[in-house]
């Protein structure tokens, strides 16, 4: 029976500070407990209802997960969407291993990418895109914050990521004279995104999206790129200018 220390429990991990004390993130919604029943995350245990389990059972049984039956209305209670009517999974996180581009591929690196939703969006577009992994930079919003995991609608089961000091990674891996895979960054005034002739692979920096890249990283780029803007709006979000970038390195390799 699902109890008042469950629940308490559950509405601990909406906040960044606990999810790091336990090592677990939620997850929430009809898809997106789907999509991470059949990933390689371990669950801890999945709340849901009766409906939902009755046609998931084949999901959850597989890997022995502890399912909790509740009502919509304590799902929406003790989660943090609007309105549930399916399933919330306690999930843990991964462990923060150092990624890098293999030769002809792609990866996105975030330089300050604040917002939740923004973040979740890009791995989206990540997904959609081919591209599985994701550099950001300390100050990037939690990639475990339910909104991020929202907003992916699943994609963060198929994309990694890590944390850490990108400038100092593209100090030693891509950004020194010479080095084996270019760093393209978005920048107002540089190549045209729809001319650019594109490397086969490398890396792609998004910035804040006030400021754009920082000072920091902006030594590190290679190679300028921007989006002609036709009319009159000042900027573009930044999961769109990514869509659009990855786009047509994907057209232009």
């Amino acid at each position: 029976m699902f109890s008042k220390n469950q629940a308490s429990y559950i509405r601990s991990l909406h906040q960044k500070k606990y999810r790091q004390q336990h090592s677990s993130f939620l997850v929430e919604g009809a898809k997106s407990v789907q999509e991470v029943l059949q990933s390689d995350f371990a669950i801890e245990l999945v709340v849901a209802t009766e409906v939902f389990y009755k046609e998931n059972a084949n999901l959850t049984d597989r890997q022995r997960t502890p399912v909790e039956i509740v009502s919509a209305a304590d799902l929406t209670r003790i989660g943090t969407l609007d309105s549930n009517n399916a399933a919330l999974a306690v999930v843990k996180t991964k462990e923060n291993c150092p990624l890098v581009a293999n030769p002809g591929e792609i990866a996105l690196i975030l330089d300050d990418v604040r917002d939740p939703g923004n973040l979740g969006t890009i791995l989206r577009i990540a997904d959609w895109y081919g591209v599985r992994k994701i550099l950001c930079s300390d100050t990037t919003a939690d990639v475990y914050n339910p909104k991020v995991i929202s907003a992916s609608k699943g994609s963060f089961t198929r994309v990694q990521w890590w944390y850490g000091d990108v400038a100092g990674f593209l100090r030693e891996a891509a950004g020194v004279p010479g080095g084996k895979m270019p760093v393209y960054g978005a920048f107002l005034g540089g190549a045209d995104a729809h001319t650019l002739p594109f490397a086969p692979g490398g890396y792609l920096v998004m910035g804040n999206e006030s400021n754009g890249i920082g000072p920091e990283v902006a030594p590190f780029v290679t190679q300028r790129v921007t989006i002609p803007r036709y009319g009159d709006a000042e900027s573009l979000n930044v999961g769109i200018a990514t869509a659009v970038l990855l786009d047509n390195w994907r057209r232009n390799t």
